[in-house]
């Protein structure tokens, strides 16, 4: 981990509408976690908490986003590498290391502390993030355009009957009930009965488990392709990019009634639906932010509040990570349950989780305004 100086934004080689995107998505990430801990106090948005099975919320957007951006980053921070050299190898290898450390660190914070309290976790959200970094960063060092595609297309279709094999521990298998497949069942008899799973129990499962990580390098791989495409930054990209997410909706809809889009195991149907949402939202941030004009009025604002997010996305992340416990404090909790008879729960539990993320953008901000970048 280390830090270094940010450039000016007028010399800087970064793509505005991606750290604006990535500010975006993991602001919405941490709303998310803060709004599952608010469902404790009373209730929430529905539509702020993850589906328990199949089906697509709000909540279940914000982590594909984040993990498109890490394949559209890769071909802009490696455009310069001259092929698959060692030197870069070590860099991508180092990189993920780093990551899924860190990640495990942040899944296995409380039982670190407390062996007994409760079981380690082997998988999470940093270790998902920096396995598909590797193997997209490989991908794109080694293979053409064309081949990280069939690559892509490749594992997004033999993934639909992998996952209905028979379960591994014979629990019968309906792809449309929690936890009754093959890809759920690895997890269970890779990690003890499920009891280092975030779900646990005989139907246990991880929502970031070992076969779920396949479909979510083809994530990653369909965000390098629009990397590239990016870098191109045509006239006509941000149209071009908007057809492609709603051909992408298309096929992840008509897919998904016989293969439903389920985030808990990164179903197929799921990762081209979620890759539409993140295209369509990344080609109207290019067009608003990557023409070349400065910056003023509503755009100016939403950048000044986004943009410390986006540049130090995974800083901000486990700051809340490590965090999170805040939310349980009086001094958030108060204003909540005075104002929740006037306004009801639902839009109460927002001022305690603003008040938090507020708190991380201080700390982001901070390290904005100093120019400086914490990478992993």
């Amino acid at each position: 981990m280390n830090a270094q100086k940010r450039k000016e934004p007028a010399k800087r080689e970064r793509l505005l509408s991606l750290d604006m995107m990535r500010g975006l998505a993991v602001m919405g990430m941490i709303l998310v976690n803060s709004m599952a801990g608010m469902e404790g106090e009373g209730k929430v948005f529905p539509t702020l908490l993850h589906s328990r099975w199949d089906g697509l919320t709000l909540a279940d957007v914000v982590f594909p986003m984040f993990l498109m951006m890490v394949g559209v980053s890769i071909p802009l921070s490696l455009r310069n590498a001259n092929g698959l050299s060692g030197e870069e190898s070590r860099r991508i290898l180092w990189r993920t290391f780093r990551l899924v450390l860190l990640g495990w660190i942040l899944s296995n914070f409380w039982w670190v502390q407390d062996f007994s309290a409760s079981s380690w976790r082997l998988f999470g959200v940093l270790q998902r993030i920096g396995l598909v970094y590797g193997a997209c960063a490989f991908l794109f060092l080694m293979c053409s355009p064309r081949t990280r595609l069939i690559i892509a297309a490749l594992i997004l279709i033999l993934y639909w009957p992998l996952s209905l094999l028979p379960a591994l521990d014979g629990l019968p298998n309906d792809i449309w009930q929690r936890g009754h497949n093959f890809v759920a069942s690895v997890d269970r008899v890779l990690l003890g009965a499920g009891h280092h799973n975030y779900v646990q129990g005989p139907e246990g499962y991880d929502p970031e488990g070992l076969l779920g990580t396949l479909p979510a390098i083809a994530h990653g791989l369909i965000g390098v392709a629009v990397g590239e495409y990016l870098s191109l930054r045509g006239a006509a990209t941000d149209r071009r990019l908007a057809i492609a997410g709603a051909a992408m909706l298309a096929a992840g809809i008509g897919w998904g009634f016989i293969f439903p889009v389920i985030k808990d195991i990164w179903s197929s149907s799921f990762v081209l639906v979620t890759c539409e949402i993140s295209i369509l939202t990344l080609a109207l941030l290019h067009w608003i932010y990557d023409r070349g004009q400065p910056l003023d009025g509503v755009r100016k604002v939403a950048a000044f509040i986004v943009l410390p997010f986006g540049v130090n996305a995974i800083a901000a992340y486990v700051l809340h990570e490590i965090s999170g416990s805040v939310l349980g404090w009086d001094l958030l909790l108060q204003p909540y349950r005075m104002a929740s008879g006037a306004i009801g729960p639902e839009l109460a539990a927002f001022i305690p989780v603003a008040m938090y993320i507020f708190g991380i953008w201080l700390a982001m901000y901070y390290l904005w305004k100093k120019r400086w970048i914490i990478k992993i």
